[in-house]
């Protein structure tokens, strides 16, 4: 890993910059293959899928008969603990209910707010080099918590043209109502174009590469919302000598085996556990059969050194992590002065892993700097908020002049007209 001691903050920008291509590096590519989907449908959807996962598909769709088989290939403990996570995730997003909004604002002038589901939300899940089922936990769960009528998934085949059965099952299990076997920049451009079997859903929801990143982001311009602008992984560790540096290893490595562009930083006030930490990501990288791919997101990452916690978290601020683990003994300043962070992972026990599974929070997270400006997936993600009004005669009476008045300063004199006849009509 890189050591940097005492970066001036002059040099922040180059010291967090994440090892991601540029929008520009991949989105001429990204348009070409949603221009030929939206022209080609179905035909293009095979031509991509033998392309980029080097397989050919009879049928996108995946039949019942294989969700039932799938049920059967998982492990009774994997089911379990599948089980388990999902009661948690349902208990943390049910609270996040929340009711009708009602005001008078003034006599006769009542004003409320309501929640209404997205009808139709399509769900990307990423397979490559790992099968993440659990993110279908993370997105299906709250879908059906907020009402969505329509629930699709993709997901890219294996080199066999199969789903892994633990993505099926949890699927199912969720409440998915259908499962594609399309993954990638055309499966994104399915869900915002629809085809002849994948069908055109309101919002894309899910992690990918950057190429799904940016495949999100041009859906946008067709009319189709997205979660965020989520893309490869990353974790941002602040400790100090109360920090165990094996924990804080592991959690670094945790992170750097989910994919080659993945990048993790340890931010420390101790000189010390920077060493240590370094010392342990070596020896426990020697057992990780992802070895490979984790080593070459340790390449990336960072080990960054600062005198003291007020600079340490205006650094931390400055990146704005993904993940976010805090062991320090001082840990109520840096809870309390975080500002930009996805999910927070408060103390020696607290492992990422955690949210990633089973803790409850939902791991769908802004990456790449957008926790400045982006919320993590959550029931809301998944709902509209509506405005209602009722006026009665003395409502009207008691606003109508003024907006008159500013209608009129406006020169939208058809505004005006339209609270002046009913003024009038009530004389």
């Amino acid at each position: 890993m890189n050591k940097i001691y005492n970066p001036k903050k002059s040099d922040w920008k180059s010291v967090l910059r994440r090892p991601t291509q540029s929008v520009a590096d991949i989105e001429d590519t990204v348009n070409l293959v949603f221009k030929e989907i939206q022209e080609g449908r179905d035909t293009m959807l095979h031509k991509y899928t033998q392309k980029f996962d080097g397989v050919t598909v009879d049928s996108f769709l995946v039949d019942s008969l294989k969700v039932e088989e799938a049920s059967n290939l998982v492990s009774e403990e994997l089911k379990t603990a599948i089980q388990l996570a999902k009661g948690n995730i349902e208990s943390f997003h049910k609270v996040q209910k929340t009711d009708r909004v009602e005001i008078e604002t003034s006599k006769g002038v009542l004003c409320w707010q309501e929640k209404r589901p997205i009808q139709k939300v399509g769900l990307y899940i990423p397979g490559g080099t790992a099968p993440l089922f659990s993110t279908i936990l993370m997105l299906a769960v709250p879908a059906n918590i907020a009402g969505c009528k329509e629930i699709v998934l993709c997901t890219p085949p294996d080199s066999e043209g199969k789903i892994n059965p633990a993505i099926l099952y949890t699927a199912d299990l969720c409440g998915v109502t259908k499962i594609f076997k399309v993954g990638g920049i055309q499966a994104i451009a399915g869900m915002t174009f629809g085809t002849e079997s994948i069908p055109q859903v309101y919002k894309i929801f899910g992690p990918g590469n950057q190429y799904v990143t940016v495949a999100k982001q041009i859906a946008t311009k067709h009319g189709v919302a997205i979660d965020m602008p989520a893309g490869p992984s990353e974790l941002l560790v602040v400790a100090d000598d109360s920090a165990n540096a094996a924990f804080v290893a592991s959690d670094l490595l945790s992170q750097a085996e989910h994919g080659v562009d993945s990048q993790v930083i340890l931010v420390s006030t101790s000189k010390d556990m920077i060493d240590q930490v370094e010392r342990e990501v070596e020896k426990q990288m020697e057992a990780l059969p992802r070895k490979d791919i984790a080593q070459k997101a340790i390449d990336n990452s960072k080990l960054i050194y600062v005198d003291n916690d007020q600079v340490a978290i205006d650094l931390i601020n400055e990146y704005g992590p993904e993940h976010y683990i805090i062991c320090v003994e001082n840990e109520d300043f840096y809870v309390d002065n975080t500002q930009n962070a996805g999910s927070v992972f408060i103390g020696n026990y607290t492992p990422e892993s955690a949210g990633d599974y089973a803790s409850g929070t939902n791991h769908t997270l802004p990456t790449n700097g957008y926790a400045k400006q982006y919320s993590g997936v959550n029931l809301d993600s998944f709902m509209k908020s509506m405005t209602f009004q009722k006026i009665s005669t003395e409502g009207i009476k008691k606003i109508g002049n003024a907006i008159e008045v500013m209608a009129e300063a406006e020169g939208l004199q058809a505004h005006k007209n339209a609270v002046t006849l009913r003024l009038e009509s009530l004389k």
